[in-house]
């Protein structure tokens, strides 16, 4: 039975979406636009030049973000982080704010320029893994490993292998990258120096915009923009809420000395890493002085009581640009 849901709600799906684009084709969609009230905060990346699907489902190509901000400009209002919070909308049109997550340097070559042209706000949530001697985040390396890299090998005494999804998973199916979201950054590091060297991926530029993080300079830069707004996501890109929380509050403020000590601004905000947090994770942003905290989905429901919280929309890269409006209006996807 369950087999049978799954391809009536895939069926159901890929029917919705043709008939957005449809509605698109024959004009149907632009008076739902322009009727659309409310507001929302958008859940970005990665932007590369072309196959954003080679590593991992992250990216939108340079041609399908601007096509969106081309619609964001004529149909909806675009606000920054601050007037988000402070709820400074228009009465006219559907509210939207932009963010992305991770720090890499694809956003400064592609996305500030964008953003510049169109005239958009945008906040980047930026970890501190530069600080620390690396230029990739853990996540990132292995994504790029299951890429490259053989069809198995042994590390530690244990065997992983490649499944249908290029990702490394243990003799019982259990992904590397899941077991190694409640480790530390140490077994991480191990494990980037042993991937490094299987895969020898950085010697492929061409590679580059999917993996290189934004350099202190860079980051510089993006905070001097009008429209960009820096934030924290963490010194390593750790899940705060699996690692010890001694470890946790570590991250979160080393992050926003990192960032401040960059910027010469303050840090008010914070996302959490794959938007994982646990009470004692807010009680630690808050305590390090963060004001505005920004998950995916609330884990409890009176999360959204809380004053400094604030849920965030994931752009869908298989779906056409007027299927995303239409499903950020609706606040889910077909």
């Amino acid at each position: 039975m369950s087999i049978i849901k799954k391809i009536w709600s895939r069926s159901k799906r890929k029917a919705a979406y043709l008939s957005g684009n449809a509605r698109h084709v024959l004009g149907l969609d632009t008076k739902a636009y322009q009727n659309a009230r409310g507001s929302r905060i958008i859940l970005y990346h990665n932007v590369c030049k072309s196959d954003p699907h080679k590593f991992n489902t992250l990216f939108l190509t340079i041609e399908r973000f601007e096509e969106h901000l081309q619609y964001y400009k004529k149909y909806f209002n675009v606000v920054s982080l601050d007037d988000y919070y402070a709820g400074r909308f228009s009465n006219d049109k559907f509210n939207i704010c932009l963010t992305f997550d991770d720090g890499l340097a694809n956003n400064y070559h592609y996305v500030l320029p964008l953003l510049t042209k169109y005239r958009v706000p945008a906040t980047f949530f930026v970890t501190a893994i530069r600080d620390a001697g690396f230029d990739i985040l853990w996540n990132d390396m292995l994504s790029i490993a299951g890429y490259y890299g053989p069809k198995k090998f042994t590390y530690k005494n244990q065997t992983y292998r490649k499944n249908r999804n290029n990702k490394y998973v243990d003799e019982r199916g259990v992904s590397y990258a899941e077991k190694l979201r409640s480790t530390g950054f140490n077994e991480k590091a191990a494990l980037m120096s042993f991937l490094e060297q299987l895969t020898s991926f950085k010697t492929n530029r061409h590679d580059d915009d999917y993996w290189l993080q934004m350099t202190p300079s860079q980051i510089k830069t993006m905070a001097a923009s009008a429209y960009v707004t820096i934030g924290a996501h963490g010194y390593y890109h750790n899940d705060l809420a699996r690692i010890y929380p001694a470890n946790a509050a570590g991250e979160i403020t080393m992050c926003k000395d990192y960032l401040e000590n960059i910027t010469g601004k303050q840090i008010s905000s914070f996302a959490f890493p794959y938007g994982s947090y646990n009470e004692q994770v807010l009680n630690n942003a808050k305590e390090a002085g963060y004001t505005q905290l920004l998950a995916t989905d609330f884990i409890k429901p009176d999360d959204g009581q809380d004053n400094t919280m604030r849920e965030r929309f994931t752009v869908n890269p298989f779906i056409s640009t007027p299927n995303q409006l239409n499903a950020i209006i609706r606040g889910r996807y077909a």
